[in-house]
């Protein structure tokens, strides 16, 4: 069973900034691709990104572009998410994804919380 685990959440102040971190799969999972959510307390679940594995091609939905960046480290263990000027709305329990495919999300972690307040 592959586990994924979350960390570097946290409170912080309005215009900071946080970068959370994720280890990877071992080597025996063909992750294709790694990504992140977050779900704030009666919201659904949002996507914020994904990297792609062999080559780090990112992507974000559009209203996730410019304060959020998704990397990886040249060992691909860890998968990393960085928040910039983060604002009270960016609230939310931040979750790590990985897939097999394109076509899914196979496992997730359990989430780091991060809140944003004075």
């Amino acid at each position: 069973q592959v586990q994924l685990a979350e960390s570097g959440g946290g409170l912080v102040q309005p215009g900071g900034s946080l970068r959370l971190s994720c280890a990877a799969p071992g080597r025996t999972f063909s992750t294709y691709r790694m990504g992140w959510f977050r779900q704030s307390p009666g919201k659904e679940r949002e996507f914020v990104g994904q990297i792609r594995w062999s080559d780090g091609r990112t992507y974000y939905p559009d209203n996730m572009k410019g304060r959020f960046t998704i990397s990886r480290d040249n060992a691909k263990t860890t998968l990393y998410l960085q928040i910039n000027s983060l604002k009270p709305e960016d609230t939310a329990v931040y979750i790590c994804a990985a897939a097999l495919s394109a076509s899914s999300w196979d496992y997730w972690g359990q989430g780091t919380q991060v809140t944003v307040s004075s």
